[in-house]
């Protein structure tokens, strides 16, 4: 069963954030979008390459209010290992959460079968706590930080504009729709 439309359920973890050790908890989505990009298990392969892709656009997506939450089922601690010895991981400046227990990940119904890791999938959760944008990908195929913002900014269009919806491709400032009977059959 899908979880889009659901709200997230309640989790509290640690996570490693620019030289720290922080708690974070399900409490600190509420009145803020937020983005959590699960990913399967650090010190891989395609996984660094996301979340670099994913800090590039970070500042600007802290500039239309979303955080970024990364997660794998690995500790705290191995994120503040790879942070510091990998040039790409180097560079993050959001949470990377440590799930060891699976709480999160769990929750998220992101759980890959048999292997005890998450699957590459990313939720997007407006600021009542409820999921509104979930994208998983196969093992080998990794994510385009560039167009889950553009998804981003069409979800907070859509929410901004109640009754208007954006079409494929929709690009920030292009023309939206606005269902209605007329509109059948014309596109």
């Amino acid at each position: 069963m899908s979880l889009i439309n659901t709200p997230i359920k309640p989790f509290a973890t640690t996570a490693y954030r620019s030289g720290a050790f922080v708690d974070v908890s399900s409490d600190d989505f509420q009145g803020k979008w937020n983005i959590v990009f699960f990913y399967p298990a650090d010190f891989t392969f395609v996984c660094p390459t996301e979340l670099a892709d994913l800090q590039g656009i970070y500042a600007e997506l802290q500039s239309l209010g979303v955080e970024v939450y990364s997660v794998s089922r690995d500790s705290h601690f191995v994120h503040k290992a790879w942070h510091e010895t990998s040039p790409e991981i180097g560079t993050l400046e959001f949470a990377m959460l440590g799930d060891v227990n699976g709480v999160i990940t769990n929750n998220f119904d992101n759980a890959r079968p048999d292997s005890g890791l998450a699957d590459r999938s990313t939720y997007l959760i407006d600021p009542d706590g409820i999921i509104q944008y979930i994208e998983t990908t196969p093992e080998g195929v990794g994510r385009n930080a560039t167009e889950l913002l553009r998804k981003v900014k069409a979800a907070q269009y859509v929410r901004n504009h109640p009754g208007e919806v954006c079409p494929a491709k929709w690009e920030e400032g292009e023309e939206t729709l606005t269902p209605s009977f007329d509109l059948v059959g014309k596109i």
